[in-house]
């Protein structure tokens, strides 16, 4: 795997920032709280099980961050204002969002039940607008400028079989930050989004790539390889920085062409011995 360096950017980076992660207690989100941290952000981390929100916080004071949870429902907007309260009390005014909670399974699209569809759609797209409402309101009666993240998928502009719920509420999300991104932009608040494609985590990654699954979703990488969660979250501390001033409304993909590769009619060659697909290439030309 590539060497990526887990700390790439000047000391102090984040100061100022006060990030409130949803979904923060595992997986990717996990890792965003603990480099937002090292960049010197405060961080709240905010998610439905205690336990990891409390384990999270602890990793992160013992980094020596100043950080705090709440547990929250993102769908209900009652729970968010409850946990932005929380949280503000011990850290202060939240002034950076990162949507990162979500909910994805694998099921053909005519076997989809009401709740299944439902509980997706309300957790991805009703839970990012609860949260980027709530932040907004807040930044604006305090007249202070902030920023939204939201973190999508690199299917949220094709679409994808098999997950239409997640497909219909990333695309959702995505339409969110781009008319908000427009909006707000009077008032400071910056929104952007990031397309990841496979990165593994003991959650949605675990559940969506099995045996085959997970193989087959490695061929679609011209990059060889997943993602490393630090590949992520530089950008995500990049994004949220000062270093971007006048990114908004963008959604920046990262999936080691992943997205483009599958799109691309010929792009099987790209998984061949080179020597070899030039071989087949030049068997295919048209004779002189």
């Amino acid at each position: 795997m590539t060497s990526v360096d887990r700390n790439p950017f000047r000391a102090g980076l984040l100061e100022g920032r006060t990030i409130l992660i949803t979904g923060g207690g595992t997986g990717l989100g996990r890792s965003m709280a603990l480099k937002c941290a090292s960049a010197g952000a405060k961080i709240a981390v905010v998610g439905r099980r205690e336990e990891p929100l409390k384990a999270t916080v602890a990793d992160l004071e013992k980094m020596g961050a100043r950080a705090d949870f709440a547990t929250c429902d993102v769908r209900d907007s009652a729970s968010v204002r409850s946990a932005f309260n929380k949280v503000e009390e011990g850290l202060g005014p939240v002034n950076a969002l990162i949507n990162n909670a979500a909910g994805n399974f694998l099921c053909a699209s005519e076997d989809l039940s009401d709740n299944a569809f439902d509980a997706v759609v309300k957790i991805v797209l009703y839970g990012t607008f609860n949260c980027t409402r709530e932040l907004g309101q807040r930044l604006i009666e305090r007249k202070a400028t902030g920023d939204v993240l939201a973190i999508v998928t690199s299917y949220a502009t094709t679409g994808s079989a098999f997950v239409l719920p997640s497909a219909a509420a990333k695309a959702g999300v995505l339409a969110m930050m781009r008319s908000l991104a427009v909006e707000w932009a009077t008032y400071g608040i910056r929104l952007n989004a990031i397309a990841p494609g496979p990165f593994k985590t003991e959650g949605a990654f675990s559940r969506l790539m099995v045996g085959e699954l997970e193989k087959q979703a490695l061929k679609r990488v011209p990059s060889r390889r997943f993602g490393d969660h630090d590949e992520l979250t530089n950008l995500v501390a990049y994004m949220l920085s000062d270093a971007s001033p006048y990114q908004t409304g963008d959604c920046v993909t990262i999936d080691g062409a992943e997205g483009i590769f599958s799109g691309q009619q010929f792009a099987g060659f790209a998984h061949l011995d080179r020597t070899a697909a030039k071989e087949m290439m030049s068997a295919v030309k048209p004779k002189k």
